[in-house]
C-alpha cells in the first residue's frame, strides 16, 4: 500500500477540520494533509491529480455533494476505483439508513466521530493503524 499519499479529509466543519489535523499532526505522521469542504471539489482534485492518496476521510453531509454521493462517484469512475483508495466515514451523522447505505457501496470504514478529543484521537489512531497494515491492490507485493 502506499502510505506515504496524501490524507484527504472531506469535512464542512471549519472546528472538526482543526480537530482532525491538530490530531493528525500530533501523530507526526510525514503524510500530507489535504482537507476539501464538500465532495464537489474532492473529485475534481482526485480526477486531476497525479498523486497516489493514502486514505481519505469523509463527512457525510456537506453541500453541493455529500459523502454518500463522493463515494459512489469515485467507485464508478474507473480511473479512481482503480487507486483503490481507501474510503473512510468520519461523521456526525450516523443511523442504520446511512450506514446500511454506505456499506451497500462497499465503504470501508464508517465511524461516528466521538463526542470527546481524545475519543476522536483514538479513532483516528485506529483507522491509520488499520490501513498503514493492510495490504490491497496498490501494495508493493513481490512478483510470484
Amino acid at each position: 500500500m502506499f502510505t506515504k499519499g496524501p490524507i484527504l479529509s472531506i469535512e464542512d466543519d471549519p472546528d472538526d477540520q482543526f480537530l482532525i489535523k491538530t490530531i493528525l499532526t500530533e501523530f507526526g505522521i510525514d503524510n500530507e494533509l489535504l482537507f476539501f469542504e464538500n465532495g464537489k471539489v474532492a473529485l475534481e482534485f482526485l480526477l486531476e491529480t497525479p498523486k497516489q492518496p493514502f486514505l481519505i476521510l469523509c463527512d457525510v453531509n456537506m453541500p453541493l455533494m455529500n459523502g454518500i454521493e463522493l463515494h459512489k462517484a469515485i467507485a464508478d469512475n474507473d480511473f479512481l476505483r482503480k487507486k483503490a483508495i481507501p474510503f473512510v466515514f468520519l461523521t456526525t451523522a450516523a443511523n442504520a439508513s446511512l450506514v446500511n447505505q454506505a456499506y451497500f457501496q462497499s465503504v470501508q470504514g464508517f465511524y461516528q466521530k466521538a463526542s470527546t478529543y481524545e475519543g476522536l484521537r483514538k479513532q483516528l489512531q485506529s483507522i491509520l493503524d488499520y490501513w498503514q497494515g493492510c495490504l490491497h491492490p496498490n501494495s508493493y507485493l513481490p512478483i510470484a
